[in-house]
């Protein structure tokens, strides 16, 4: 078989590292009969283990050359090939019951991806994901850290976290510019709040984290008045890194009880 060579356009950047890639299928911890769908299987160094203890796995692969590798190198019977794009997939088709989701994702595509998944929370046992150290440090972040942004508020509404794993740039062929890490994440409906409108809510976080530097107060303009913070209890002289996710539900919240909650 030939060797493969990396596509830029795919973002790929091979996990080769056995440490690593036993650490991250120790973290999934895989039972026979769970249903595993891994994203951008690659040359199969996590495809491998994970089969090893799995009844069967579920991969989705966009590059038609890794496909057919993958055709070669696994039987039909234990691994069924999505082809296709992540960001396009209905990752809730898969299976009737949650599934496990691992993969590692390329860093081009990655937050898209992310926010993408965000929406199958209840198609989802958990996830484990490569990314790049900076996205997982943004994902995990407190408020009023530099990190902390609309990455942070969004899948935290959804999602517990924890960054587990510092992975280097020579785990991988060939070595990407960047450090990598792996996250957990474990779907927690209303571990923030419910919010009423959950578009409403991505428009908020948006809105308020249009301009980091400026405050809720410029950044709201139109959307809340002073009279709205203080019925809130929210200041609004304060940065949107400086307000906790259960914050900006309740001000989603506050809004969506309105006859016109965005302006025009």
């Amino acid at each position: 078989m030939t060797k493969h060579i990396p596509r830029k356009r795919f973002g790929q950047n091979f996990l080769q590292d056995d440490s690593v890639i036993a650490n991250i299928v120790h973290a999934v911890n895989p039972q026979y009969n769970d249903i595993i769908m891994e994203i951008g299987p690659g040359l199969g160094a996590i495809t491998k283990p994970l089969l090893a203890r799995v009844n069967h796995l579920h991969v989705v692969e966009i590059d038609r050359d890794i496909i057919h590798r993958l055709r070669q190198t696994f039987p039909v019977d234990k691994l069924t090939i999505h082809a296709g794009d992540a960001l396009a997939f209905d990752f809730a088709a898969v299976a009737a019951t949650p599934i496990k989701i691992v993969g590692n994702l390329p860093y081009n595509i990655s937050t898209p991806l992310l926010f993408h998944l965000a929406s199958y929370g209840q198609s989802i046992i958990d996830m484990h994901f490569m990314l790049q150290k900076e996205v997982v440090e943004r994902m995990v972040a407190e408020p009023s850290t530099t990190d902390y942004g609309r990455l942070s508020v969004m899948l935290q509404y959804r999602f517990e976290m924890e960054h587990i794993l510092s992975v280097p740039p020579e785990a991988f062929w060939p070595p990407p510019k960047v450090d990598s890490a792996v996250v957990r994440m474990i779907p927690l409906p209303g571990r923030c709040g419910h919010a009423n409108d959950e578009q409403l809510l991505a428009d908020v976080v948006l809105k308020a984290f249009s301009q980091r530097r400026k405050t809720l107060r410029n950044n709201l303009k139109g959307w809340l008045t002073e009279d709205d913070f203080s019925a809130l209890n929210i200041d609004s002289g304060i940065r949107p890194e400086n307000l906790a996710v259960a914050d900006y539900v309740r001000l989603a919240n506050y809004l969506s009880a309105q006859a016109n909650p965005v302006p025009k």
